[in-house]
């Protein structure tokens, strides 16, 4: 229903498109938490880990790169799964998952939660050496988070982060474009 009410008011505005997406689950597999018939109806899939956190380095790695594999898959959400000052980041090979993530045509998410700010400065500034593109992301639950988008472009601005690494500064029928990998 969701996807229809979209459907249905992009149809009456004009010079404006809301986008069809959903963050999905990365079980601990590495399979996404929906069918690929629901993902295939969407513009955008943020993929993350929710659960399971606790997998060594490589399986945690594995798992990342086996989801990356899904041609729906657009966006890692929260990277390292960290939660300033209540969850260390779990074991992963950020250097690997970067690696497949721009082989693959996918971006990762720049979390701008205040308790999370995920990827950190230091991981910002080796995606952008990688040529990894990132999604800052607020990810608002309601209006009032929004504004932790501010947060999210100063740690994109301490990791070096310029416009054109940023795929939020693209135009809507760029960013769709990247988002279809088929």
């Amino acid at each position: 229903k969701q996807i229809e009410k979209i459907e249905a008011l992009n149809d009456r505005l004009d010079n404006f498109q809301v986008l069809k997406g959903v963050e999905v689950d990365i079980r601990a597999d590495g399979r996404l938490d929906l069918p690929d018939a629901i993902l295939k109806k969407l513009d955008v899939r943020v993929c993350s880990i929710h659960f399971s956190h606790h997998l060594s380095r490589k399986k945690q790695t594995d798992r990342i790169l086996k989801a990356m594999e899904n041609p729906y898959f657009n966006i890692l959400g929260h990277p390292t799964g960290r939660l300033i000052n209540q969850r260390k980041p779990y074991a992963v090979d950020l250097e690997k998952v970067m690696a497949a993530t721009k082989e693959n045509g996918c971006f990762l998410e720049l979390n701008a939660q205040p308790d999370r700010l995920d990827l950190n400065d230091e991981a910002c500034r080796l995606a952008r050496d990688m040529g990894v593109k990132i999604a800052v992301s607020s990810d608002a639950h309601d209006t009032g988070g929004l504004s932790h988008l501010r947060l999210g472009i100063d740690q994109a601005r301490r990791g070096w982060l310029e416009p054109a690494d940023i795929i939020n500064t693209y135009s809507c029928q760029d960013l769709i474009r990247m988002m279809t990998r088929m």
